[in-house]
């Protein structure tokens, strides 16, 4: 039986982070700061399988930390996602996260154009140039019609987080942005495995390094 360890609350995240660093052993396939983003990751769901599935761009890094130091507005797919990164993480920059998900016009344009609300909110956020980085944790759909507007000539993110999860098209939108979209920065866990919490904790990784405080 595992003994209950009595910590102080503002000890349990660096407990918990040094645990990952020991028990990652082999797996720890990421080296310097994509190595703190995907720890993050692992840490957001205790899952070290997952390390293999998970690709950066080789720019993502620092184009996410760069749009967050310059205020950059972050686009989520759904509003778990976007409680996922706290606003205070964010102050500091005078960044912003949004979800668009169940405004009026959404719902319209997702009923008149017969496509979901997720994508119809991604589709608008690309419109209006609020998404400067894009985190989708929950909705293939979003991922999809991200691809479809960037093919048709909409501003490009400088990241792309794309951790849709679930059994229908999860794995297979990634892999179309992937195969489609090959030059915009993004973090990727390929698979079926993702969802919002995993997608937010990439954006509190490169929050903590756009502060110099991750280690």
């Amino acid at each position: 039986m595992n003994t209950i360890v009595r910590i102080a609350p503002e000890a349990i995240e660096s407990l918990s982070m040094a645990r990952i660093e020991a028990e990652v052993g082999e797996r720890k396939v990421f080296a310097g700061d994509e190595w703190l983003v995907a720890r993050r990751v692992v840490h957001a769901c205790a899952d070290f399988d997952i390390l293999p599935a998970l690709w950066f761009h080789p720019r993502a890094v620092a184009e996410g930390v760069a749009a967050l130091r310059a205020g950059g507005t972050i686009v989520t797919d759904t509003h778990m996602a976007r409680v996922g990164i706290p606003q205070r993480r964010l102050r500091p920059f005078g960044a912003q996260v949004v979800c668009l998900l169940g405004e009026e016009r959404v719902r319209q344009r997702a009923q008149t154009q017969g496509m979901t609300q997720t994508a119809a909110a991604m589709e608008i956020a690309l419109e209006e140039g609020l998404a400067e980085v894009v985190v989708i944790g929950n909705a293939p759909t979003a991922l999809l019609r991200l691809v479809e507007c960037l093919e048709a000539g909409a501003p490009v993110p400088r990241l792309v987080v794309a951790m849709p999860v679930g059994f229908v098209n999860a794995a297979e939108s990634k892999e179309l942005f992937l195969g489609r979209c090959p030059e915009v920065p993004s973090v990727v866990l390929r698979g079926r495995k993702g969802g919002s919490p995993l997608a937010a904790s990439v954006i509190n990784a490169l929050a903590e390094l756009a502060l110099g405080q991750s280690g």
